[in-house]
């Protein structure tokens, strides 16, 4: 089971942290959303939670629950531009349907 980043999102990440000056991470999640039934979460960890599973990908720390990770497992975070739009992408190998506006997912 693992969780990995590219060295372009890693890289933003990095640099998020140091421009907040603190974090020790980021947080992925899943949720209960949208109209396909989930939906990811993410946000900067300023700690580690006991039941937090790390993955560490070019030196940048993936805290993911063991709840989420079953959704999670496999998925490659990378950070995109794409015209005047940029973000983050979840690339997971589990997602089986996705919505017209892509805020959720299917397993």
């Amino acid at each position: 089971m693992a969780i990995t980043m590219t060295e372009t999102a890693a890289t933003r990440v990095q640099n998020f942290i140091k421009n907040r000056g603190k974090g020790v991470g980021l947080r992925l999640s899943v949720k209960t959303s949208g109209c396909s039934g989930m939906a990811y979460s993410i946000e900067f960890a300023d700690q580690q939670d006991d039941d937090d599973l790390t993955f560490v990908s070019y030196g940048v720390n993936l805290l993911v629950d063991q709840k989420s990770l079953a959704y999670l497992d496999g998925t490659e975070l990378d950070f995109a531009r794409e015209g005047l739009n940029e973000g983050f992408k979840f690339n997971n190998p589990n997602v089986k349907d996705s919505c017209g506006c892509g805020e959720s997912f299917s397993v």
